[in-house]
């Protein structure tokens, strides 16, 4: 038995316009998409209802919070049980510049995309923080040097070009 909610494609092109703008006020949004505002709606709270819509947020740019820096890290550790996952999970999962982690497949064991101001800061975060985890096995970090596509929208730049 699957979860799986089925989709038509008027239901598709509502998510897409949706991702694109989470803020699009059901006029618009029916407009967009053919159809007129009630049966919009209703299409939307079917989708809300059966989970496929999880939430509405607001896209913040890193750089006007003092989180300029992105890096990506690549962990693995020592830890074979479960009680060790869990507390290094727990503990990673707290930190405040932690802003995606992720378990894995295979190696590495987990992914952790963090948001820091600056080299200094996440040197601070990476020696005073991950690095002396008991479970930390091996640590892996990739500087952002452009971002592309974040949340299946192109960046502001890429969407000008």
């Amino acid at each position: 038995m699957s979860n799986e909610v089925s989709l038509d494609d008027l239901d598709r092109e509502i998510l897409f316009h949706l991702r694109q703008d989470g803020r699009l006020t059901n006029v618009e949004l029916a407009k967009r998409v053919g159809l007129t505002p009630p049966p919009c709606l209703r299409r939307v709270k079917r989708l809300e209802e059966a989970g496929v819509i999880t939430g509405y947020r607001a896209v913040i740019s890193p750089e006007a919070i003092g989180r300029g820096l992105e890096v990506l890290v690549d962990v693995e550790i020592y830890a074979q049980d479960r009680k060790s996952f869990e507390e290094f999970e727990s503990i990673v999962a707290s930190y405040d510049e932690v802003i995606e982690f992720s378990r894995m497949y295979g190696r590495p064991d987990y992914f952790i995309r963090v948001a820091v101001a600056d080299h200094a800061a996440y040197e601070t975060f990476l020696t005073g923080k991950l690095s002396c985890l008991p479970a930390v096995l091996r640590l892996e970090s990739h500087l952002t040097m452009k971002e592309i596509k974040t949340l299946g929208v192109p960046t502001r730049q890429h969407r000008a070009e």
